[in-house]
């Protein structure tokens, strides 16, 4: 099992990918779209509607705009 540290260390990487993106920042897509990646291999496409953890999503997010 994953400790908080890994939990920890894969959200702020996640976080630094997302805002690498490239484009205007939109953090709610951009956010999405590399836990997408991290969960299913890549990114989605336009019509792409597989679920990601909402967790993940959620904290990934937060770190994000904790860095704005």
């Amino acid at each position: 099992m994953p400790s908080a540290a890994d939990d920890q260390a894969l959200v702020a990487q996640l976080a630094a990918e997302s805002q690498a993106l490239g484009g205007a920042f939109e953090p709610e897509r951009d956010c999405w779209r590399v836990v997408h990646r991290h969960v299913h291999g890549m990114l989605p496409s336009e019509y792409d509607i597989r679920d990601v953890p909402e967790d993940l999503y959620l904290a990934v997010l937060a770190a994000c705009r904790a860095e704005l």
